[in-house]
């Protein structure tokens, strides 16, 4: 992954056996996370798997983190952060919040599409307002 194009989050891995602190990557067209030692990577988050353990996906598990993502209204940048929850067991279940201008604004959906759950919060912002960067299309 190119340094130049690639975006860091942190954030936290659960699973029934505890919780741990981990790194997200995504560079455009990947996105790539370490667990316990093993790497996992995939297309979306939702398709993370272990490629030096067969493939086998990343399941029966909770990620989550936060990333920033400024809101522009009328020409001014405005602080805010994207809270991420992704669930991954027998489907991917995936809740966006973003904590903007002192309210939250929030989806979910299953599947672990990111990119529709991110379109319906940028539908319930005021009007005039959008977000000041697109995210990687893999995210």
């Amino acid at each position: 992954m190119s340094s130049e194009s690639t975006e860091v989050w942190t954030g936290w891995y659960r699973d029934r056996s505890g919780a741990e602190a981990i790194v997200i990557t995504a560079d455009g067209r990947h996105v790539a996370t370490r667990i316990r030692g093993i790497e996992y990577t995939g297309e979306s988050f939702a398709a993370l798997s272990a490629a030096d353990e067969g493939g086998q996906a990343l399941t029966g598990c909770v990620l989550e983190w936060d990333l920033p993502l400024p809101v522009v209204v009328d020409g001014a940048t405005q602080p805010a952060t994207l809270g991420c929850l992704l669930t991954l067991g027998e489907r991917a279940d995936l809740s966006l919040t973003l904590h903007y201008g002192g309210a939250a604004f929030e989806s979910c959906v299953a599947g672990g599409d990111f990119d529709w759950a991110l379109e319906r919060v940028r539908r319930q912002l005021p009007p005039g307002a959008d977000f000041a960067r697109r995210l990687l299309q893999t995210a």
